[in-house]
């Protein structure tokens, strides 16, 4: 039987518009007592390991929560502006898969910074800082798409124009590897909660009732995964 269902899906969007904004601020609030430039960031992993590995670990959640959310709002956008749908919502995820990307290289960095000191890790990111690879033609799409999406989602009435300015905010986020926090990184994400926290929450209480059996594979599904995730940790 066919549905109106639209991946991801109302309710999942609809947490990915709350928690991936909630965990790059919290993320972001963590590791602003620190200066921004890689060797400070080294330096306080060195110094503070659990803080710096939560405020990193907080950011890189979110930015991996967040995709349901854009995916939901450019649909949303494509039903009557659908070229500027296209534009946002794939500058933008593609900007989401190069600050994982840099979160990838910054798990290593804080690696050498624990394990051989945080002048050691320096010399190896001072040395490789500028080393060419996929991502580095795609920068671009960090700033930019958050700007194009936030003009479209105004265009199309899917944000008004207080959210989409908040939205547009995420575009002055710092971008490249072991960056910490600025004024511009708070304001980034204070504005991405404003932007899309309100319809998150809307979008979750004006969801449907799920059924009992969807309760139940819930249930089930839950303690799987997460043997599965510890599992994964294994090797």
């Amino acid at each position: 039987m066919e549905t109106d269902y639209v991946f991801p899906g109302r309710r999942v969007a609809a947490v990915s518009m709350i928690l991936g904004p909630v965990l790059l601020l919290t993320g972001t609030l963590l590791r602003s007592q620190f200066n921004f430039f890689f060797p400070d960031q080294l330096r306080a992993m060195s110094e503070h390991p659990a803080l710096i590995t939560a405020a990193y670990t907080c950011f890189l959640a979110g930015n991996v929560v967040l995709w349901p959310a854009i995916v939901a709002l450019a649909a949303k956008i494509g039903r009557t502006r659908p070229a500027l749908a296209a534009w946002g919502g794939l500058f933008v995820l593609f900007g989401l898969f190069e600050r994982t990307f840099h979160a990838g290289i910054d798990q290593a960095a804080m690696g050498l910074a624990g394990r051989r000191g945080a002048g050691f890790a320096e010399s190896v990111v001072s040395e490789s800082y500028q080393d060419l690879h996929l991502f580095s033609f795609l920068s671009f799409t960090i700033m930019f798409g958050w700007f194009i999406l936030a003009f479209a989602a105004y265009r199309a009435k899917a944000l008004g124009v207080v959210q989409a300015i908040g939205m547009a905010t995420m575009g002055l986020l710092p971008l490249g590897v072991l960056k910490g926090t600025e004024i511009v990184s708070i304001i980034g994400t204070a504005g991405l909660c404003v932007a899309l926290l309100p319809a998150g929450i809307r979008a979750l209480l004006e969801s449907p009732k799920p059924s009992r059996r969807s309760v139940l594979l819930t249930a089930v599904a839950v303690p799987v995964l997460g043997a599965l995730a510890f599992a994964s940790t294994l090797g």
